[in-house]
């Protein structure tokens, strides 16, 4: 039974959780690029479910994929091994020159998986008090207990506390990592750019101290590529782009295309930190989302969307480039890498309003940190739809100067 849109806006305010601020539009159905609504209205995706669906909606190989999958086998549990499963695991190895994988559902759920990785790994060495984790201010590494407590962004945190010990420096600041490391610290965590703190890209050689610290001081490096990894800035993790290595990495988001679906890869020393019965996941590594998973890194590796990426985010960046200095009035610049960009607004320039305007003209975007419009479409995503998404952009900045 169809619902119209006004019901079904009814039925989500009275029945779901209202943590949550939902316009009052429901997406229905996908295409490529586009979603569209119970009216069929259609809407530029250029947030891809945050950064999520990596190859757009209704993608053949990922549809295919999936039903193909289903009807085999969609859960058997990790008490054994799945075929799509193994064979991810030695792909992503493979892909990250990491050496072990553990999967989950999210990556609140990897980071939540590392940051009890590093724990344990000092507890098995006999230093226990190698327990407090450097992160830092302004970043977001997701919900639980744990991940929380590393989130350098106190809005977040407010009312939850207390949390675990971690310690919050500026970001970029190597020297603030310097004087923050001590013989209790277990690791320190990092974005390669922030994403939901404003699409903010590490400065050059910001990560390579990370990495000479951490050795310097026996600590691990841990990166949290949730919103950067599987290519979403030109290479397949966002560290690779420098040359660093760490020793663990946390990814989620656009592993599935959009089936749920983490990961923690870690370097061979670690293989030991968490043996059989310190941790688990019910789901986690199920053939369904597996199966998902490897058509996203086919189309990775076959339909060269590396490649893709680093060119179409290049003409992103110029094209975003273009409308700030058109819209000098309301925009301050740009910043990010590949297909992870954002149009900075000005302080006092309504952030949502621009993006209830934005909807209204058929761009679905979202605000990262206060007031950066933040662009993170499919990656597939053509220079015809970014032209046809940009020109709405553009006549809406227009609009809201005038």
């Amino acid at each position: 039974m169809t619902m119209s849109q006004e019901a079904l806006v009814g039925l989500g305010t009275e029945f779901l959780y209202p943590n949550y601020r939902q316009p009052p539009l429901v997406l229905v159905r996908g295409q490529g690029s586009a979603l569209f609504d119970v009216g069929g209205k259609r809407y530029l995706d250029f947030f891809a479910g945050i950064a999520v669906s990596t190859l757009g909606h209704g993608h053949p190989r990922l549809v295919r994929a999936i039903a193909e999958q289903a009807e085999r086998l969609i859960h058997a549990s990790n008490y054994f091994f799945n075929e799509p499963n193994v064979r991810l695991a030695a792909r992503l190895c493979r892909l990250s020159g990491m050496a072990r994988a553990f999967f989950c559902n999210s990556g609140t759920e990897a980071i939540e998986a590392s940051l009890k990785l590093a724990r344990r790994h000092f507890f098995a060495k006999g230093q226990p008090e190698r327990l407090r984790i450097i992160a830092f201010e302004n970043s977001f590494h997701g919900r639980t207990l744990g991940a929380l407590a590393a989130t350098g962004q106190p809005k977040y945190r407010d009312g939850f506390g207390p949390l675990p010990a971690v310690s919050h420096v500026p970001y970029g600041d190597a020297r603030a990592v310097q004087a923050a490391m001590g013989p209790d610290v277990a690791a320190v965590l990092v974005e390669p750019v922030q994403g939901e703190g404003g699409v903010l890209p590490a400065p050059q050689g910001f990560l390579a101290e990370l990495r000479r610290i951490t050795l310097d001081n026996g600590a691990l490096l841990i990166f949290d590529e949730v919103q950067t990894g599987i290519g979403r800035t030109g290479t397949f993790l966002a560290c690779q782009g420098e040359g660093i290595q760490p020793d663990v990495v946390a990814l989620a988001k656009a592993l599935g295309g959009g089936v749920p679906i983490g990961a923690m890869l870690t370097q061979a020393a670690l293989s030991d930190a968490l043996p059989p019965g310190s941790h688990g996941s019910t789901f986690g590594g199920n053939p369904l989302a597996s199966a998902a998973a490897h058509a996203v890194l086919d189309a990775i590796e076959e339909d060269g969307l590396l490649e893709h990426v680093k060119q179409t985010g290049e003409y992103l960046r110029g094209e975003l480039e273009t409308l700030a200095r058109k819209h000098h009035k309301l925009v301050t610049g740009t910043r990010g890498r590949g297909l992870l960009q954002a149009l900075l607004l000005k302080d006092g320039v309504d952030a949502r309003q621009v993006l209830g305007k934005l909807q209204d003209a058929g761009v679905l975007l979202t605000v990262a940190g206060s007031q950066a419009l933040r662009f993170s479409p499919p990656l597939v995503v053509t220079r015809a739809e970014l032209d046809e998404g940009l020109a709405r952009v553009d006549s809406v900045l227009g609009s809201i100067a005038g």
